[in-house]
């Protein structure tokens, strides 16, 4: 049996923690699938736009070897996204673990069979931590 995984994310200003999830999640399936974030989604979920366009973040993501497929992620709900997708696992960052998005959508998921599987967040490097930086040297 093929376990499709999928990998949703903003993925902007692409870094190591970004490369991180998607390693980790190509050794726990067979087939990824690469969720971008749209834009607009981003916005109502953390105030602000992403740096890079939508657009651009899927040409980069769609680029790497490790991702079999980049779709658009229209939803901040990752059940919608179950629906479209049928996907076998879910991959976030372990910052996301316990709240009650996370709670919600792990008992969602196992009612259809799926599930979500959490790795490290790499601390080091994070998009909003760049983001800092750039908003502090204008």
């Amino acid at each position: 049996m093929t376990v499709i995984g999928y990998a949703p994310g903003v993925y902007d200003m692409f870094h190591i923690g970004h490369l991180n999830i998607l390693r980790r999640a190509r050794e726990n399936c067979d087939f990824l699938i690469a969720g971008v974030v749209e834009d607009d989604v981003v916005a109502a979920i953390k105030g602000r736009c992403p740096v890079v366009p939508h657009h651009e973040r899927m040409e980069v993501v769609g680029a790497i070897d490790l991702v079999d497929k980049v779709v658009s992620d229209w939803s901040s709900d990752k059940f919608e996204m179950w629906k479209e997708l049928k996907y076998d696992v879910l991959f976030k960052g372990d910052d996301w673990k316990g709240t009650e998005k996370a709670i919600r959508l792990e008992k969602l998921l196992g009612e259809v069979g799926a599930r979500v599987h959490y790795f490290p967040y790499t601390a080091s490097t994070s998009s909003t931590g760049l983001r800092r930086l750039l908003d502090g040297a204008h």
